[in-house]
């Protein structure tokens, strides 16, 4: 089966068996998560397309917690010419790895 879950302002399409990065969730490593925002459920094949009015009711996906981390870091800069001004920093996004085990219609 494949889903389309929301979580943390995106979209994601899922499938069983499949790992995604995610926004930080507040969920220890190794805990499983339940993710009730889904748009889209159907089979792998495109078949049996149940599509929600946004939500699809009393569907559900079922992950399980693998990592917390952050992405590599990526540098922004602001610059104005003419004006002698630059600033530079750096961010670094955290996320949750999780993996895909369930999916309920």
């Amino acid at each position: 089966m494949i889903a389309v879950i929301r979580t943390g302002g995106k979209q994601y399409k899922v499938a069983e068996g499949d790992t995604i990065k995610v926004e930080k969730l507040g969920a220890e490593k190794g805990a499983s998560v339940e993710f009730n925002e889904v748009l889209l459920v159907g089979d792998a094949d495109g078949a049996n397309l149940t599509i929600g009015t946004p939500l699809v009711s009393g569907a559900k996906v079922i992950a399980t917690v693998l990592d917390q981390g952050r992405a590599k870091k990526i540098d922004v800069i602001k610059y104005k010419r003419k004006i002698r001004y630059r600033k530079k920093y750096g961010h670094r996004q955290a996320y949750t790895k999780v993996k895909i085990e369930k999916i309920t219609a």
